[in-house]
This record gives C-alpha cells, structure tokens and sequence, in this order.
C-alpha cells in the first residue's frame, strides 16, 4: 500500500461521468415534474433537491469515516487507479491478505467510492445550478427583462465551495485521515448545508411571497449567538470523532469517576499532527484524548441551553413557531444520541445520528437567520422616516 501513488488521475473522466450519470435522475424529476413552471421554480426545486442529497451525502461521509473507510481506497480520485473497486480486485485483496481489518478492503473500498460518486454527483447538480442560472439572468437582461431569479453568484460561491471540498477530501486520503483536514472535511460539508439552506430560503422569498419576520433585538441576538456556539461545537466534535476520543469518557455525567479528570490540552488541541501521534513522536496520551473529549462535553451543556433558550423565545413569535420546534426537538435529538455515544460505547448508528443532528440544525439555524434578519432592518425604516419627514 505504501508504494501505491496517492494520486492517479487516469480514472477522473470516469468518475466524471458517473457522476453525471447520477445527477440525471433528480435533474430528470425537477425538470420533467416542473416542466410548465417558469425557470426560477425549477431551479428553486432543484436547489432543494440538490439540499436533500447533500444532507445525505455528509451523512453517507460520517458513516464512511465511522467504519474506518476513509482509506478504503489509498489512492485519488479512484481506487488503484481504477473508477471502481471492481477494477482493483487483485490489489484491493492482496492489501486485506496482509492486513485483513483494513484500513483496505473489499467492503471499506465500496464505501469509500460510493461516498465519492455522491459527491461527484453532488458536484454536478451544483454545477447546473450555477451555470443554469447565470445563463437565465443573462437571457433576461439580453430581453430587457428583469430576473425573477436568485443572483448568480450564490450558485457561484456554492459550487467554490464545493471545488474546495473536493480538494479537502482528497487531502483526507493523501494525508492519511490528517484529524485537521477530516476535521475541515466535516465543516466544510456544514458550511455547503447552510449555502443551499441560504439560497431555499432566498427562493422562497422570492416566489412564495413568505414574509422575512421581524425579531426582538433579544431574539435575533440569541440566534447569532447560538449559531456561532453550534459551528464552534461541531468543530470539536469533528476533532473528538477524527482523533477517536469518544471512548475517553464511557460515563456520565462524570468522566473516568471524576468532575475534572486529568488532562493534557496542550498535546489534545496541538492542531497539526498526523492521527495518533503525540507532541514528542510517540503515540498520543490518554490525558490528551480525555482533554478533547472533555472539552466537547462542556461546550455541549452551553450549546444544549442556548438552544433550549431559543426553542422557547422562538415559540413565542407565531411566524416562527416551526423553527423553534424543530431547534427544541433537535437540541434533544443531540443530547440523546451524544449520551447514547458514552454510555453505549460509541454505536454506528448513534454516531451517525449525532453527526445527522449537527447537520440538521445548520440547515435549521442557516433558515432562521435568513428568514429573520433583513426583516428587522425594514421594520425600523418607517421609524426613520417618520422622525426626518
């Protein structure tokens, strides 16, 4: 495995076209299904579909991280060179003879390539979407119409981002799961959630006539706030899951029979270092792990209450009742499946739920904001005006 190239491009154009090949069914269904509605409805249904399967698709990611795959195939972008493990049987079982729980097998090389046509087919919606859109406004404004779609450059900045993506999961593979770039992978995946959340919610706007909610300072405060607290708490849980420090702690409320148990944080958040491997070469301590795994736990009370906090202020303001339903009933989605990850021993299933969790309330978060902010500008302008006539 160590003489295998990390990259080999040979395979791309293949895995181009698979991709392609997936995105034709949603593009299919939008199109078809919405074939009598003018351009912006369809490409607001597709930036919803394309929100769905990216939700998937950083679903499908935790898993392929939580089994162990993320070096089912040690090259990039195919596996041995090839566009699918059928192609790379004889490596693929030669590298299991030598090592028969991984890091490559026959099953961990399916799960990391099917995570790589998901996001090759992810990239190709996202592609659609930006150059579908740019071609509309320029057809209007070449008809001297105005376009009654989304500017082109959120599309734009959205298929960037996931340009660096792309870049950030191959860096995963080559740098042998280096815990900062899985940890950057993951954030890199919610911040994708919460570009397409944008856009829906913008598109929304436009063609659904839903009304941007003016909230309370107090209210729109706490969910600033809250949102920087739930980026800054997946961030830790990213580095406690890519530097596997879950089992650190296997009690609650307590860890290891103690409020404060040893730590090292110094060693635990030294950022730049290859997975398991500590400040002096060696093999990274326990204290260390303990420190991370701690860490996320106490930001976890503050995250819990801040978006209890906001479940409630949020119930109270009728148009935006729903989202402070589902940011309660999330923040305890989160609460049981992270207590199931202690207590339980770090399950699959528990794992990915938490991981689905976090995803969720970025998408539910991103449309709060972008349903609440500029209303509270308008709200005030009246004001403005009546106090200089």
């Amino acid at each position: 495995m160590d003489a295998q190239e990390l990259y080999n491009l040979s395979p791309a154009l293949r895995l181009m076209g698979m991709g392609m090949v997936l995105a034709l069914g949603p593009l299919a269904w939008v199109w078809l299904r919405n074939r009598k509605q003018p351009m912006a409805r369809r490409l607001q249904v597709l930036t919803l579909v394309t929100l769905f399967l990216t939700f998937d698709l950083v679903l499908f990611g935790a898993f392929t991280r939580l089994t162990d795959s993320g070096l089912g195939c040690p090259d990039w972008p195919g596996c041995y060179g090839h566009a699918s493990p059928l192609g790379a049987q004889q490596p693929i079982s030669a590298a299991q003879s030598a090592m028969p729980t991984g890091p490559v097998t026959h099953s961990k090389a399916w799960i990391e390539m099917i995570h790589r046509y998901l996001a090759t087919g992810v990239g190709v919606l996202i592609l659609t979407l930006a150059v579908v859109t740019w071609l509309s406004r320029r057809k209007a404004k070449e008809n001297g119409t105005t376009p009654n779609i989304l500017s082109a450059w959120w599309p734009m900045a959205t298929l960037v981002w996931v340009c660096i993506q792309g870049a950030f999961g191959a860096l995963t593979v080559t740098m042998k799961l280096f815990p900062l770039i899985v940890t950057l992978h993951l954030l890199g995946g919610m911040v994708l959630l919460a570009l397409l959340q944008a856009q829906a919610v913008r598109y929304a706007q436009a063609h659904e006539a839903a009304q941007r909610v003016a909230l309370p300072r107090t209210v729109g405060l706490l969910l600033a706030a809250t949102f920087v607290l739930l980026w800054l708490q997946i961030a830790l849980g990213g580095w406690v899951s890519t530097n596997y420090a879950v089992l650190a702690c296997s009690e609650f409320p307590a860890c290891q029979g103690s409020f404060w148990p040893a730590m090292d944080f110094r060693e635990g958040f030294t950022f730049w270092r290859a997975l398991g491997a500590g400040l002096d070469g060696d093999n990274i301590s326990f204290q260390a792990l303990t420190a991370i795994h701690y860490v996320h736990r106490l930001a976890a009370y503050l995250v819990f209450v801040a978006l209890l906090a906001l479940a409630w202020r949020l119930r109270r303001i009728p148009a935006m009742r729903s989202y402070g339903n589902w940011v309660g009933a999330l923040a305890l989605w989160q609460f049981a499946s992270g207590l199931s990850n202690v207590v339980l021993g770090w399950p699959l299933l528990a794992a990915v739920a938490h991981t689905g969790g976090a995803a969720a309330l970025v998408v539910v978060l991103t449309g709060a904001l972008f349903s609440s902010h500029r209303a509270v500008q308008a709200a005030t302008a009246p004001k403005l005006r009546a106090a200089h006539p």
